[in-house]
């Protein structure tokens, strides 16, 4: 029943525990009077911040639950699904901020509705992990089935991608990695996720990437923890096609590396690799997954070596995609420290004096060293020697170039695969490399990742061998010895001014 005056409104507040008789008291003075209608008493308790919006609605509405689950006092709703709605709450003895996922009333009197959702918050309450949203009460108030949880502020990957665009090679390798030690825990305990999705995954405001929504999980029957059960192991459309398609029933664990496959494939993209939609036919379609574009095509600035990680975790084929997440996450802890280690150091460069790529592709940088004149080029020079070393910064400074030294080519090449790139210009110097400059320099011709970068192979005078080896184009020349002065400076004003 609708409460009717300010007296009845501030009864149901003090029975539901809302607010203090000391707190009420504090109002009524404010206010002159109990003689007031409902709604100035609410609009009291509102600037005073002793009721939600929420709260006041269903108290004026006469609603007499909705307002606690367990020990969790709900403050107003900030997500809702077909299956259920998510609250912020606040436990009152603590004053800790959850979230309370509560099922939806019309799936109450459904046995096996009740039973999945239970299962998802017993399941998620033995999971406990940084990187998993942690489960702290599943229970039943009011003939409502809910969920308390951890409440994490910030928004889904889903949501910050739609809204950002891919996230950052070094932010995103690190989210890749948060998930990655959340999905091998739950592993290890013989759990299975089922349904990774980007919005399965919260990223809070401090940059932390968790796990949430185990309500499809499986538990292996021999590696799974005791304490788990024997549960039937249910899993998404999703899920069943890709399995169908490479001729594995419940494929679960390289099931699951595929899916976070996808996750990173978006996170680093900003789309999507597999074609979303609501419809079962559309999801379950075979075509769904074998015409994803390459992650190569989709977003050229990311490093080779991530690719392949990324590729392998999707590759439809489960013998050939990695067979643990512990494997996967071996494979990219050293590439995440090496890029993470090469933004830090790009960072580091002045801004006068680092390549910029606005756009995020190597074309518009080709665009914008053919438009728009450099103050200062800036060459990355491959050489083993130190003495060699010392002279060719000696050489190419007075020439007017910021000079970067390294000895190994390979390294040098993985870094002309990320954007921004280090340099302008390579230069290989096959002086002392021989073979292995010549094998890095045709790479730049060959490999389509490297089609835009300028560079210069350096020979001796009696390396015949490596000249007739190096393959040359319009952004490849080659400097022989002895190295005139002028014609390098013409070389580098045509591969790296280009005005």
């Amino acid at each position: 029943m609708k409460p009717t005056t300010a007296e009845e409104l501030a009864n149901r507040v003090q029975d539901l525990q809302i607010a203090s008789p000391a707190q009420l008291d504090a109002v009524w003075s404010e206010l002159g009077g109990h003689s007031l209608a409902p709604e100035v008493l609410g609009a009291a308790l509102l600037r005073r911040e002793l009721l939600t919006s929420y709260q006041l609605d269903r108290l004026l509405r006469g609603e007499r639950g909705g307002y606690f689950y367990g020990r969790a006092m709900v403050l107003y709703q900030v997500g809702a699904g077909s299956f259920a709605r998510v609250y912020r709450a606040v436990n009152p003895d603590d004053g800790r901020v959850l979230a309370v996922k509560v099922l939806r009333t019309r799936y109450s009197n459904d046995p096996e509705k009740c039973k999945a959702f239970r299962r998802e918050g017993e399941m998620g309450r033995l999971l406990r992990h940084p990187n998993i949203v942690a489960i702290e009460d599943v229970g039943q108030e009011n003939n409502a089935s809910y969920i308390t949880m951890e409440f994490v502020e910030g928004q889904t990957l889903r949501e910050l991608v739609r809204i950002r665009g891919a996230v950052d090679l070094r932010r995103g390798l690190d989210l890749i990695q948060q998930l990655l030690s959340g999905l091998e825990y739950a592993h290890r305990r013989g759990v299975t996720h089922r349904d990774l999705k980007a919005s399965n995954v919260l990223i809070s405001t401090n940059g932390q990437a968790k796990l949430v929504d185990f309500g499809l999980a499986g538990v292996d029957a021999d590696s799974g923890d005791r304490s788990l059960g024997r549960l039937e192991q249910p899993r998404t459309i999703d899920y069943a096609a890709l399995e169908k398609i490479a001729g594995m029933k419940d494929d679960s664990v390289r099931s699951d590396i595929y899916f976070l496959g996808t996750i990173a494939y978006l996170m680093l993209s900003g789309k999507p690799a597999l074609k979303e939609s609501r419809e079962r036919s559309e999801r379950s379609d075979p075509r769904r997954f074998t015409s994803v574009e390459p992650l190569a095509a989709r977003a050229p600035q990311i490093p080779r070596d991530v690719v392949d990680v990324v590729v392998r975790m999707m590759n439809l084929d489960p013998l050939e995609r990695w067979q643990t997440v512990a494997d996967v996450r071996r494979a990219l802890e050293p590439l995440a420290a090496r890029h993470s280690a090469e933004a830090a150091e790009t960072a580091a460069i002045p801004s006068a004096e680092r390549e910029t790529d606005p756009a995020g592709a190597r074309a518009a940088d080709t665009a914008r060293l053919s438009s728009a004149p450099k103050t200062k080029a800036t060459l990355m020079v491959v050489e083993t020697s130190q003495t060699a070393q010392e002279s060719l910064r000696t050489f190419f400074t007075k020439l007017g170039y910021r000079v970067l030294m390294t000895e190994n080519p390979q390294r040098a090449l993985a870094r002309f695969s990320s954007i921004p790139a280090p340099a302008d210009c390579l230069v290989i110097s096959g002086l002392s490399l021989g073979e292995d400059a010549v094998a890095a320099f045709n790479t730049l011709s060959t490999d389509p990742y490297f089609a835009t970068v300028p560079a210069i192979l350096l020979a001796g005078a009696n390396q015949k061998d490596v000249v007739d080896a190096a393959k040359v184009d319009e952004r490849r020349r080659i400097v022989s010895s002895p190295v005139r002065t002028a014609e390098v400076q013409e070389i580098l004003e045509q591969l790296v001014v280009r005005k």
